[in-house]
């Protein structure tokens, strides 16, 4: 089937500013393991993220943008953190590579109370890997 856009004045260009979502999120199904306020929050943190997939946004403008309160954008942000999607250590969103495939790589538990460090996120990727 040839692919003709529908609007071809309206077809997207990568813009000089940083941002897309990759495509391995469908193909690799690491969005089947992402609620809907999961979905919110990774397509938020893509686009507002650097080159680095970092941003510093603070929870209550994000709960504004995505009309979520605190609750959900909690469990929303625990649900990336556990699919491996994101870092988190406030204030410091890090949205990660999806090079290592869809897997659970962290054990649930309450970032609120127990920060990660990006380095302590990389060593249970790596023990998980072995």
């Amino acid at each position: 089937m040839k692919k003709v856009p529908i609007l071809a004045d309206r077809i997207r260009k990568v813009p000089s500013h940083f941002s897309w979502v990759d495509h391995r999120l469908v193909g690799d199904r690491h969005i089947d393991g992402c609620s809907h306020a999961a979905s919110a929050l990774y397509l938020f943190l893509v686009t507002v993220g650097d080159a680095k997939g970092l941003s510093y946004y603070a929870d209550a403008t994000i709960s504004k943008r995505l009309s979520m309160d605190q609750q959900v954008l909690d469990e929303a942000r625990n649900n990336l953190i556990r699919i491996g999607l994101i870092a988190w250590r406030r204030p410091l969103y890090q949205v990660l590579a999806l090079d290592m495939g869809r897997r659970e790589i962290l054990a649930p538990r309450n970032v609120m109370d127990t920060p990660m460090a990006l380095s302590e996120l990389l060593n249970m990727a790596r023990e998980g890997a072995s």
